[in-house]
């Protein structure tokens, strides 16, 4: 049986490295099993112009771990931007924050089993869970299941 293939959303490669997060010790742990080959991870371009942004010197940090643990990095794509525009236009997530969707989105393209995030406002959220594996059904792709890392 082959290991879940698993979406690391940016919240994941930030809690790698700040102790002081409740979920530090659940990501690392995490990161270890996927070290360990029990999960495939993946993430994405918007991952890496959101880990760009940062300001601190945590940014050079959290690079360096995609790259050392050889995370494929999923480009975004015609399909995934169509089907994140659609959960926003269906009131999922706001239009603010499309990238959130578009997280989501990289993930049912792909045909990934989970995301993994800490973002509680817009992913990891009944709402979104439910309402992003209806609107992925209408659209062809299978629901994609949505953790926080204490949930793995």
């Amino acid at each position: 049986m082959r290991p879940p293939k698993i979406y690391l959303e940016t919240t994941m490669f930030n809690y790698f490295f700040d102790a002081d997060r409740d979920a530090h010790p659940a990501t690392v742990k995490l990161f270890e099993e996927i070290a360990a080959g029990k999960y495939e991870a993946y993430t994405a371009r918007p991952v890496i112009e959101e880990i760009g942004r940062t300001k601190t010197d945590k940014r050079e940090k959290m690079l360096t771990l995609i790259a050392d643990r050889e995370i494929p990095i999923l480009e975004t794509g015609v399909d995934a931007e169509r089907l994140a525009d659609i959960y926003v236009a269906d009131g999922v997530i706001p239009k603010n924050y499309r990238t959130d969707g578009l997280h989501i989105a990289i993930a049912a393209v792909n045909d990934l089993d989970m995301i993994i995030s800490m973002n509680f406002e817009h992913i990891v959220k009944r709402k979104t869970i439910k309402m992003t594996a209806a609107i992925n059904s209408i659209n062809g792709y299978r629901a994609v299941e949505i953790y926080s890392p204490m949930e793995v």
